[in-house]
């Protein structure tokens, strides 16, 4: 992902008054760190929405404020859902010199031939692998390809994830990232059967003893005879 740099202002409205920095096409945002006070500033609004769209909250978002620039990572965004814009952005400051521990979003791409051949499905196990490494190396997503799940029962583990050596995995090995298996097959209930049948079927043995004992009544009148 390319350089993302958002020009800022330092601001001194703050409270209800933003209310008209936003109006005038700003967005109020504030940076903060572990080295950093926290410090209120103003975006243009409609070029923060646009940047920010694109990143992720593992992206390096560079804020240029009055020349001096501070590496980011996006911590918060709040959002007017109803107009779909942004109304506050929460910039954590970072080190360049110093590793830092993010979550990291999964990508899955790729094509599994046990979904495609053997209509498996896939079920996700992870949606984030924590990682440490310097910011400057922390990647926007991980993609995880898809394709070594040839048969029903495969599995990807984060064993099986390789960053290179800048960037160090810190969940379990073991853990299972994504796993291709059966579908469930709904069984359809067998209906029970109506009263009127369960009536009849449970009357036929008593029928039968009555029709019996008729037989044996009459065919002892006839040795009488």
């Amino acid at each position: 992902m390319d350089k993302v740099v958002l020009k800022a202002s330092k601001r001194d409205v703050i409270g209800k008054q933003v209310k008209a920095l936003r109006r005038a096409g700003k967005l109020p945002a504030v940076i903060y760190g572990r080295h950093t006070e926290p410090i209120n500033i103003s975006l243009d609004a409609h070029g923060a929405n646009i940047a920010l769209a694109k990143v992720t909250s593992s992206s390096l978002v560079t804020i240029d404020l009055d020349g001096r620039e501070y590496p980011t990572l996006v911590r918060e965004k709040q959002r007017n859902y109803i107009k779909g814009v942004l109304t506050h952005v929460d910039f954590l400051a970072v080190s360049l010199t110093e590793k830092l521990r993010a979550e990291v979003s999964i990508e899955l791409t790729g094509t599994s031939l046990a979904v495609k051949d053997f209509d498996a499905v896939l079920v996700t196990g992870l949606h984030t692998l924590s990682v440490e490494c310097f910011p400057a190396d922390l990647p926007d997503r991980i993609v995880v390809d898809i394709s070594p799940l040839v048969k029903v029962g495969d599995s990807i583990h984060v064993r099986d994830i390789s960053l290179g050596d800048k960037i160090r995995i810190l969940d379990d090995a073991d853990n299972m990232i994504v796993n291709a298996t059966y579908a469930k097959i709904e069984v359809e209930p067998v209906a029970a059967p109506a009263e009127g049948v369960v009536a009849a079927e449970a009357a036929e043995p008593s029928l039968s003893v009555e029709r019996g004992k008729k037989e044996e009544e009459a065919a002892e009148g006839e040795k009488k005879k």
